[in-house]
């Protein structure tokens, strides 16, 4: 008797092995050939463990913005105050190293076919992700706080701060020569000056 399959295991391990074929590829040109052949199983299978191409582009960015957000609570507890924290959260949208640009332009893709679909799994997903780096922000801002570094009216800026960023990335993502970067530090320092506690 064949051992059984874990099919939530398999559909990981087979989104995994795709993972840099969309950055080489592209979302929109990937195609299910191409990921059953980089996995190394026949295109026929892969329908065992999705649904459809969009059921993969959803697994391969779940398990990379799992990883994103692995990354971020392992390198914050590195991270002595509370700025550097703060713009830990603007990493994705300030970090212009080829690496990052990279995720930064799989992840337009993958928002523009959100956006065109109107696919309610991948919006309550990306709901899932601000909820993440609300609680995360709110987090380094009470900390801040309680170790006198941010007066307590920091707090109400969080959502903004949030929105900011979004701002920020999309304004990346739709102009050719906007400098997200400079606009971002420039603003989050000038902010800072604001809400830190004079010593």
């Amino acid at each position: 008797m064949a051992p059984r399959v874990d099919k939530e295991q398999r559909r990981k391990e087979i989104a995994m092995a795709c993972i840099d074929l969309i950055y080489e590829v592209g979302i929109k040109n990937l195609t299910v050939a191409q990921v059953a052949q980089v996995a190394g199983i026949g295109k026929g299978t892969i329908y065992e463990y999705f649904e459809n191409k969009d059921d993969i582009v959803f697994e391969i960015m779940n398990i990379h913005i799992e990883e994103n957000h692995k990354q971020f609570l392992e390198t914050i507890k590195t991270i002595e105050t509370t700025k550097e924290k703060i713009f830990l959260c603007f990493k994705f949208v300030l970090d212009d190293s080829v690496e990052n640009l990279k995720h930064f332009n799989g992840y337009k893709e993958y928002l523009s076919i959100v956006l065109s679909d109107e696919n309610d799994v991948m919006c309550e997903f990306n709901g899932s992700c601000k909820e993440f780096f609300n609680f995360q922000l709110r987090k380094i801002i009470q900390e801040g706080i309680d170790k006198n570094e941010l007066i307590p009216q920091a707090m109400s800026l969080a959502e903004g701060l949030l929105v900011f960023e979004k701002g920020l990335a999309l304004l990346k993502m739709s102009e050719k020569n906007f400098d997200a970067k400079n606009i971002g530090e420039s603003f989050l320092n000038n902010l800072w000056e604001l809400i830190e506690v004079k010593k």
